[in-house]
């Protein structure tokens, strides 16, 4: 969860022509799953998109779908500054975990990722609903680690085999003082 300030503005909307001030207002934003799928049912596209790039008002919007503080004023969106987009960034680049994995050899997935795909990773792995509140980046490290330990195990090449099994024969005759 972050907590940012954002400050008192005055400013004119060019639409209406007329001025408007928004007061001093804390906002308590989550980067969750829940907030990716409003965002997503709201403009009918992936959040998650390499080609396509946020306008300013959907940027703007998705910070609003973040927003667990209520009766927000609308305007106040408008008065983020330059450090409250700084400070909302990297919390949504966070890690918010401690678990790491090693280099992959496997090349990205083609899937498009969109909220329902998330959430089917979720009912896939049994992973509760109440999840969806979490920070994003936490709940994919728990899809992650759960896609690593529901793998089946690797297989041993012959090699590795026979190495293991005389390695196994040699403690077993040691053990009982046998030459065969």
């Amino acid at each position: 969860m972050l907590t940012i300030t954002v400050p008192e503005m005055e400013s004119f909307d060019p639409v209406t022509e007329t001025f408007f001030k928004t007061k001093e207002q804390k906002l308590v934003l989550e980067h969750s799953l829940l907030s990716i799928a409003k965002w997503e049912a709201k403009w009918e596209k992936p959040f998650f998109s390499r080609t396509d790039r946020k306008t300013m008002e959907e940027s703007r919007d998705y910070i609003r779908c973040m927003t667990i503080t209520q009766n927000v004023d609308p305007m106040v969106y408008y008065a983020l500054t330059n450090e409250n987009y700084n400070d909302i960034l990297n919390y949504m680049e966070r890690p918010m975990t401690a678990t790491w994995f090693s280099k992959d050899n496997r090349p990205p997935g083609r899937d498009v990722i969109t909220a329902e795909l998330i959430y089917y990773y979720m009912v896939a792995l049994q992973i509760p609903f109440s999840c969806e509140k979490w920070h994003f980046n936490r709940l994919m490290t728990l899809i992650r680690v759960c896609n690593e330990k529901n793998k089946p195990p690797k297989k041993m090449n012959k090699a590795t085999i026979m190495s293991r099994n005389q390695a196994l024969n040699a403690a077993r005759r040691q053990k009982l003082h046998s030459m065969g």
